[in-house]
């Protein structure tokens, strides 16, 4: 059962979005791990432009060792590893609640080698995903918190891979820590990537306070929330400026502005991750908020908006 308080969901260009061939209504959206087709059963999901699943590993994975969730002054920390029904799993179950929620199904796929993702895309299938999102960079699949995207020549080596096999658009969900993202993006590019996603959740080791132990079972996990916009904020606005492909801004989205601000820095699309925890209704009440800013500022678009409320900011 959807909200009661939807709005009309017609296709708004102010809002839509362009990802290489598929255009969606609205340029909300969620992080992948922070949305379930069960939450989709509860809000206004025409609102927003599409789902994002959890990350689909070509075989079932149970995940890290407890605890996995720490929630400390700083922000949310989660060492969750990933659990995973498999490709097969997802086929037989996941796939068919995505799909009846009438958004496009943007499915993110993982891989601990470089050499995985390709043949999990192609036993998923173009028939079963509007586009696809390389996660080349979850910080807590092992006890390092290493990443296969830190590294350009991973990253075009799995994109190219990847584009021999779909037709679908290809999203690379980025590391935020890394050397320079301007140029894993820009390999990203180069291989064929229809948009990069910037970024994921910032790999730290949190302790227990005043205990000196550690806090999660696999010692390190990923920061999210607030904390980490202005770390996204910079490789937004450096992965905009090296590429013509869109950027999707992932980190501390929680309001209208925070989407706001990172279109300025270039971003054609948000994420939303862990506000959706906390409230629910989090990604539709962004997309009603942006859709109400641009009614009453008289614009046509965001970009439109953006002119007039941050002329010294903005780069179309």
């Amino acid at each position: 059962m959807h909200a009661t308080d939807s709005v009309d969901p017609q296709y708004e260009p102010a809002l839509s979005v362009t990802i290489g061939d598929l255009t969606l209504a609205s340029l909300v959206m969620p992080a992948s791990g922070c949305f379930g087709p069960e939450l989709g059963r509860l809000i206004s999901v025409e609102e927003i432009g599409a789902s994002v699943t959890k990350t689909v590993f070509a075989e079932q994975r149970g995940g890290n060792p407890i605890d996995r969730v720490s929630e400390l002054p700083v922000g949310m920390i989660n060492s969750v590893g990933i659990p995973s029904y498999g490709a097969s799993g997802y086929l037989s179950g996941l796939r068919e609640e995505y799909a009846e929620l009438g958004v496009p199904s943007i499915v993110s796929v993982g891989g601990h080698r470089v050499t995985e993702y390709a043949p999990l895309v192609e036993a998923i299938g173009d028939g079963n995903a509007s586009a696809f999102e390389l996660n080349v960079s979850c910080p807590n699949l092992d006890a390092q918190g290493a990443d296969i995207g830190a590294d350009p020549h991973n990253v075009a080596q799995v994109v190219q891979a990847v584009r021999r096999v779909t037709t679908r658009p290809i999203l690379v969900k980025m590391p935020s820590m890394l050397s320079s993202i301007a140029d894993c993006a820009i390999a990203a590019e180069a291989a064929g990537a229809d948009a990069v996603c910037v970024a994921n959740s910032v790999p730290v080791l949190p302790l227990h306070e005043r205990e000196r132990r550690f806090a999660l079972g696999n010692r390190i996990g990923g920061l999210s929330g607030p904390s980490i916009k202005p770390i996204v904020s910079r490789h937004v606005w450096l992965s905009a400026q090296a590429v013509s492909i869109p950027v999707v801004a992932c980190g501390g989205v929680s309001n209208a502005d925070d989407a706001l601000d990172y279109l300025a820095l270039g971003a054609k699309a948000v994420q939303v991750g862990t506000a959706n925890f906390g409230n629910p209704m989090a990604m539709v009440q962004i997309a009603r908020d942006l859709r109400a800013r641009v009614q009453r500022a008289g614009a046509e678009t965001l970009p439109a908006l953006l002119r007039m409320e941050r002329p010294d900011v903005y780069r179309p």
